[in-house]
């Protein structure tokens, strides 16, 4: 058998019989087995938007190289009497609990929210009556914040490709759509990460791993420089390792490990609001045409370096998808999006926030617990404008002006919106800033300013990071680990993951 890789162009809603009868055509070979090995929307061109394919062919057929067998994470098990406690079951907790299960140590994950079934009915119930639930909510529950927000597996973290297929390989077996091995932008949709979720519970458990719902870490107990036990509100749990996975919204833990000795720092974050328009208006500004037969929804991905301002950007794209209301705590306001494995709702929407620096916010050298302070006062504001969860909007064009005044309010977000001068609850700064992006993304999709802007946007990135070893312990301490995005070192699905399982293989290798 011999291996060979090409590539392809296909149109938009091409089938597999199709795709197969191109590659006879191309290699001129009847016997084969082929298997595509990425997949990616070419929408240069509106007259011919089509899909590139990378396939790699196998055939006695044909003249290549012998496939060479893929490489694959080393997870080295054997009998092992070292304890792990995990905090947070978002991807960095649960594949560091998953990896250090395979490599034979006893792990307990201990999640602050409540499971993904229960979480799903409390963000229901939010959605519905406006009642905000602590233990199950889009910030707090088990798979993380990740779970209801579209399920992204993009990532620009580099040397981690072990990791990634490790991820990827772990979700197809959990229910995943094999899609995602291949395509350029692989999401998930919240829908399928609901049973994807639960599924991975279940094989954790089925291996010897335990999980702790509804259970929060209040405290820790250090004794000559090493962390001896979790304080929880249940109790507390001695163990070898600890993992904390808090994600970017747990401030009440970072204060905590302040408190504790763990070192922290400021980082650079983003901040801003959610843009919403008819999905429609983005497919006929991307595809020239309202539907494309074999794509779900366009997107796009936008930025703007206006003069004299911050750095502006689209970030977490929801084609077909839903603004939601993703605040951590009770009395604070802040929005996200998501969208359904089909991208089929009506709006698209997306962050559009700039880059900020947490010294020049402050006016000063920032700590990081005056960072955290200054951003929690900040979605108390936007929650004490309307003293409730509506989301202030105004309409792109009166934000860009300066300008108050009824517009369509018409919006994907569940508990309603209220008109307000979004300019002025925002830094002035970054409305500035936000105001000349704005600006410039009117010129590159048609139709762009006719959008609204809704909520504060605060949750892109942590705007702290603790400072940690090379091994990914934390500087001072050799058995404590923070990891994900609430480490200030990853963002999104896959990265955190793959911060998390590193330190898992930190821990294995000691």
């Amino acid at each position: 058998m011999a291996y060979k890789e090409i590539s392809l162009k296909l149109p938009s809603d091409f089938t597999p019989e199709q795709l197969k009868k191109t590659i006879e055509n191309e290699l001129q070979i009847k016997d084969f087995s082929y298997q595509i090995e990425n997949k990616s929307l070419d929408a240069r061109k509106k007259s011919n938007i089509h899909w590139l394919l990378k396939v790699s062919v196998i055939s006695d057929e044909i003249k290549g190289d012998n496939p060479e067998p893929k490489s694959s994470l080393n997870i080295p098990h054997k009998k092992r009497t070292e304890k792990v406690v995990i905090v947070g079951s978002g991807p960095a907790g649960f594949f560091s609990a998953y990896v250090l299960q395979l490599a034979g140590f006893k792990t307990q994950i201990i999640e602050r929210g409540c499971d993904v079934n229960k979480r799903d009915e409390g963000i229901k119930n939010f959605e519905k009556t406006g009642v905000f639930d602590p233990l199950g909510n889009y910030a707090f529950g088990e798979g993380g914040a990740g779970t209801f927000s579209d399920g992204k597996l993009t990532s620009r973290s580099k040397r981690i490709n072990l990791e990634r297929q490790f991820i990827l390989d772990s979700y197809i077996k959990a229910g995943a759509p094999e899609e995602i091995a291949y395509m350029a932008h692989p999401h998930l949709g919240s829908d399928n990460l609901i049973k994807i979720v639960k599924n991975l519970r279940t094989e954790y458990i089925n291996i010897g791993g335990e999980v702790l719902f509804e259970t929060s870490l209040d405290d820790i107990k250090i004794t000559n420089g090493k962390v001896k036990s979790a304080v929880l509100n249940s109790g507390s749990l001695d163990a070898d390792y600890f993992i904390i996975a808090p994600g970017h919204s747990s401030f009440d833990t970072y204060r905590m490990l302040i408190k504790n000795g763990i070192q922290f720092r400021t980082k650079n974050f983003a901040l801003g609001s959610r843009i919403e328009h008819p999905q429609e208006l983005i497919n006929m500004a991307q595809w020239g045409k309202k539907k494309l037969p074999g794509v779900k929804a366009a997107e796009y991905r936008l930025t703007s370096n206006p003069k004299n301002q911050l750095s502006v950007y689209t970030f977490c794209m929801c084609p077909g998808g839903v603004i939601v209301p993703a605040t951590a705590s009770e009395k604070t306001n802040i929005v996200n999006g998501m969208s359904l494995y089909n991208r089929n709702a009506k709006f698209a929407n997306s962050a559009c926030v700039a880059g900020v620096d947490p010294n020049k916010l402050l006016g000063k050298e920032a700590s990081a617990p005056e960072i955290l302070d200054w951003l929690e006062a900040l979605e108390n504001k936007f929650y004490e404008y309307s003293n409730s969860y509506k989301a202030p909007f105004c309409s792109i064009k009166n934000f860009i002006n300066e300008k108050t005044g009824s517009h369509n309010s018409e919006t994907s977000y569940p508990l309603g919106l209220i008109e307000s001068p979004l300019w002025e609850l925002l830094p002035k700064k970054v409305s500035n800033s936000l105001r000349e992006g704005l600006v410039d993304f009117g010129r590159k999709i048609s139709g762009f300013e006719t959008g609204n802007i809704i909520g504060l946007e605060s949750k892109s990135s942590a705007p702290v990071q603790v400072i940690r070893e090379e091994n990914k312990s934390c500087t001072g301490f050799d058995n404590i680990f923070v990891v994900g995005e609430g480490s200030g070192y990853a963002g999104g699905i896959i990265s955190s993951a793959a911060d998390g399982i590193k330190a898992a293989l930190s821990i294995i290798e000691k």
